[in-house]
């Protein structure tokens, strides 16, 4: 708490202390414990200690309960000696719970804990006064009304203006109501429930012309290199593999990872059942920083349909905001944006948050002066399948399936992947000039629906979100190798009035590449008909190359190896470039 409310600025790094340090395994044993102790009947309530420590946990448990509480701080178990009233209630020291255990059943729970070797002491009393009073070494240090610090709490109203470069621009606006027009059934009627009213006109886009005029142009005499830009995309450091990161982490504890890190979501068995959980971890600060609303749903959307892709249905999110300083108003404009946007993505997709944080005074200085971070919400969803074996793995896997796009390919350039890597426009140009995607909530849960019930009905091969680097992109990735299966190349016709680069790279939303065999295409097309999900076959698995042709012009040919190569370790060696940099320094 201390942290999240200060700015920091040459002399942050003597903060470093303050930054808790998380054990792994001290936690696994801390869930264990709970969940015996659970099990056994013995406790009334229970809740973790995030930021604030005690003192938000024990005020947030009064307040739901009505009751009252009595701590006495002598008795609360202490790493350092001479700590402070304060310093114990606002410490956010990690792998804690606060208890409330029937009464008379206190040492059962203190005998659970302590057969995990975890300490567990009494540290006071649930009272009827509606107060928290808080004893330090035998004297009264704090006592207040428990709805003071909760319901009743004072809120703030920090001035907010939005920034001068995003006035007058374009907005989109989803309005919904309350009808399920789906026709869904099983978990595809769970997914959802709203359907949209009306969706205001798109977002403008920038000039076609000028997008092209700005594509990177190879050494084909002035004409555009998709194949070059295909390479560039695919090193890109939001796109290339993170394998590199991952790797170095035990991703395999205790043998329950059923889909591995690298694919849309990574899924995880629950043993003695048939389910599994999905869990996707999504975010795009260019995004935001154009527009924090609309930025703000179109990640929640994507972060659905990431587990989507794995035949999840999505449950629930959390999220970490992270902005620069709220005493500017604009930053405080940006968050107000961004919560709304949650928010209203949340409604549409019935996806509650369950929890998350906030860590504002996200600034860097450059002589004296502050640079704060674009706004930077990010989002983990999660989602349940039902039945693990109707799992849905990333990549193709043979030859001669069909691949199809589920829903529709605008000329959404101006603040994609393309234009940061290819077209080498800053945040700054982008918020300036540029304009995010439009996402039509109504054709978001239709594509989401439809390749879920796929999935249900154990009709896909494969099935890859459409993100940073668009199309081209996601069919590349859809080619690579995976533990399962090896490499497979495609060949893709598109017929479009969009540009090339549209085709390729456009970033609209409520896309997923599915891939299927082919006596299996009516009964897909009937599911889509019946969500009126758009459809559109496009190509086929096979050979050894990524083939892409618009309307019957080729315009990229690549050998998969060569593009798995380069998507593989491209993040690898620049990180280890730096290192050696940083080194030398």
């Amino acid at each position: 708490a201390t942290m999240a409310s200060a700015e920091f600025d040459e002399e942050a790094l003597e903060k470093r202390p303050t930054v808790q340090v998380g054990d792994p395994f001290l936690e696994k044993l801390l869930l264990e414990a709970c969940l015996e102790a659970m099990r056994s009947g013995a406790i009334a309530g229970i809740q973790d200690m995030g930021a604030a420590g005690l003192t938000s946990s024990s005020c947030e448990m009064a307040a739901r309960a009505g009751t009252g509480l009595e701590i006495d701080l002598t008795l609360v178990p202490q790493r350092e000696q001479n700590m402070t009233a304060y310093e114990i209630m606002l410490s956010e020291s990690q792998e804690r719970m606060l208890i409330v255990a029937h009464k008379g059943r206190e040492r059962e729970v203190v005998d659970i804990f302590r057969k995990w070797d975890l300490d567990a002491v009494v540290i006071g009393r649930v009272t009827d006064s509606g107060r928290i009073r808080v004893l330090h070494n035998k004297e009264t240090t704090a006592e207040i009304n428990v709805s003071h610090l909760t319901d009743e709490a004072p809120l703030y109203e920090r001035p907010m203006r939005a920034p001068d470069q995003v006035k007058g621009k374009d907005q989109t606006e989803n309005v919904y109501d309350d009808n399920d027009g789906g026709g869904g059934r099983s978990n595809v009627r769970a997914l959802g429930g709203v359907e949209e009213k009306k969706a205001v006109a798109r977002l403008s886009q920038e000039n076609e012309k000028a997008s092209n005029a700005k594509a990177y142009s190879g050494a084909n005499g002035g004409v555009t290199d998709h194949n070059a830009e295909l390479m560039a995309l695919l090193a890109a450091p939001n796109i290339a593999s993170k394998e590199w990161v991952f790797r170095q982490y035990d991703h395999m504890v205790r043998t329950n990872t059923v889909l591995l890190p690298g694919a849309d979501a990574a899924v995880v068995r629950i043993k003695e059942t048939r389910r599994a959980l999905a869990i996707s971890l999504d975010g795009n600060g260019r995004y935001c920083a154009v527009n924090p609303r609309e930025g703000a749903k179109l990640i929640v959307a994507e972060s659905a349909r990431n587990v989507v892709c794995t035949g999840a249905l999505p449950l629930a999110i959390t999220n970490c905001l992270n902005f620069a300083s709220p005493e500017n108003p604009e930053t405080m404009w940006a968050f107000s944006e961004v919560i709304d946007g949650l928010a209203e993505a949340c409604r549409a997709l019935q996806t509650p948050v369950i929890s998350g944080n906030v860590s504002f005074y996200n600034e860097t200085f450059d002589e004296g002066v502050a640079r704060g971070i674009p706004p930077t919400p990010v989002v983990g969803m999660v989602g349940v399948i039902e039945d693990v074996r109707r799992i849905i793995r990333p990549g193709f896997k043979t030859e001669g399936q069909i691949i199809a796009l589920l829903g529709e390919t605008n000329n959404d350039i101006s603040v994609s992947e393309y234009a940061a890597t290819i077209q080498k426009r800053t945040i700054d140009e982008m918020v300036g000039a540029g304009s995010v995607p439009a996402l039509d909530m109504a054709r978001e849960l239709a594509v989401q629906r439809t390749c879920l019930r796929a999935a249900e009905e154990g009709l896909l091969i494969s099935a890859h979100d459409l993100s940073d680097g668009g199309l081209a992109v996601a069919l590349a990735e859809s080619c690579f190798s995976t533990l399962n299966a090896a490499a497979t190349g495609a060949q893709v016709s598109l017929q479009s009035k969009l540009s090339n680069v549209a085709c390729l790279f456009s970033e609209s939303p409520s896309r997923i590449v599915i891939s299927f065999g082919e006596t299996l295409l009516e009964h897909i097309r009937e599911i889509a008909y019946q969500f009126h999900c758009p459809l559109t076959l496009i190509g086929r698995t096979g050979g050894d190359r990524l083939r892409i042709a618009v309307n019957d012009s080729e315009i990229v040919s690549l050998p998969v190896e060569k593009l798995e190569r380069v998507w593989r370790t491209s993040l690898a060696e620049k990180l280890e470039a730096e290192a050696v940099v940083a080194a030398a320094e």
